[in-house]
């Protein structure tokens, strides 16, 4: 649904309910966008919302509960295939890398992947992108996730750090700034990037269902346009400058680790630099998917992406 509230100067705002699939620096674009007024500007609105997990998240999303999600693209895949008569369409790409990092309890320098071989690795959502990309990257380096390693998979979304914290696993994958926070606190020391392991996919993108895209087109127009500013934005922008506008959504961690966790995402080139999700991209997640199992089938990048409205607003800026 999309509520229109009159503003005192007579202008129209219009109201997006969006939902975010966990709290990250990962996601400095989007909190750029909502700091720096660019989603003002364009006279939006936006009620965010942490929702916590994907299944949390496309659930809000699939009984109207929020308009726009931003979540993994391997959901819309899983929503299509279960036969959905009003699909969920990605539109605009925020993240294209892994976000997570691999997190050792043993604080050692020396760190190799076959270091993993029989310890107990406190792993994501089975199904999930954070699983499957990891599950990609540990194929690739020689190590069988389900037989090489203890996998745990059981613990919900949102408190696989505190289980780590009290004790649970001997490695796990973690966001920004989490992982940082634990290095810090002597938890455990970050050994790895899933990022850079796993190459170039769309992790993550708003998405919302056929119907509302087309009764709301200049509405998710101008969402695009605010997104693609903040994308702008963080690319022109030092990490200390973003960390400083973003930190109001990071109340509980220091700006140095705010900081950090930014020019690391940076650095792996994990902040999408504009919001179309192409081709190649959309065929490497559909890859990962088949590799750990997970794709239900192919599904085409026609499908399920619509580029028109980001390729419009990069074109028109």
């Amino acid at each position: 649904m999309l509520f229109i509230l009159a503003s005192c100067g007579g202008q129209k705002t219009e109201k997006v309910r969006l939902a975010e699939v966990t709290r990250s620096v990962f996601y400095t674009p989007l909190y750029i966008a909502l700091s720096e007024g660019f989603f003002k500007e364009e006279g939006i609105e936006v009620d965010l919302k942490t929702t916590w997990g994907g299944d949390k998240t496309m659930t809000a999303l699939l009984s109207n509960g929020v308009d726009i999600a931003l979540i993994g693209s391997e959901t819309s895949i899983y929503v299509n295939a279960q036969g959905a008569s009003d699909p969920v369409i990605n539109f605009a790409q925020l993240t294209q890398t892994d976000g997570t990092f691999l997190v050792s309890r043993d604080k050692t320098d020396e760190f190799s992947w076959d270091q993993l071989k029989n310890k107990t690795f406190l792993g994501q959502r089975k199904g999930g992108m954070p699983q499957m990309a990891g599950e990609f990257v540990l194929k690739q380096k020689g190590i069988d996730p389900k037989k090489d390693v203890n996998l745990i998979q059981t613990i919900d979304f949102a408190n696989i750090p505190n289980s780590f914290a009290s004790g649970t696993g001997d490695y796990v994958q973690l966001f920004e700034p989490q992982a940082s926070i634990f290095e810090k606190e002597g938890i455990g020391r970050i050994v790895a990037s899933f990022g850079k392991e796993s190459g170039r996919i769309p992790y993550t993108t708003f998405m919302a269902k056929e119907s509302y895209l087309k009764k709301n087109a200049e509405t998710t127009e101008k969402f695009t346009r605010a997104i693609y500013k903040a994308q702008n934005w963080v690319e022109s922008h030092s990490s200390k400058e973003a960390a400083a506008s973003i930190q109001d959504y990071f109340k509980d961690t220091e700006l140095s680790i705010i900081e950090s966790s930014i020019e690391r995402y940076k650095q792996q080139q994990s902040f999408a630099l504009n919001p179309v999700l192409d081709e190649e991209e959309w065929n490497q997640l559909q890859a990962i998917m088949d590799e750990a199992g997970e794709l239900p089938k192919q599904t085409s990048h026609q499908e399920l992406v619509n580029t028109k409205i980001a390729e419009k607003v990069t074109k028109n800026h």
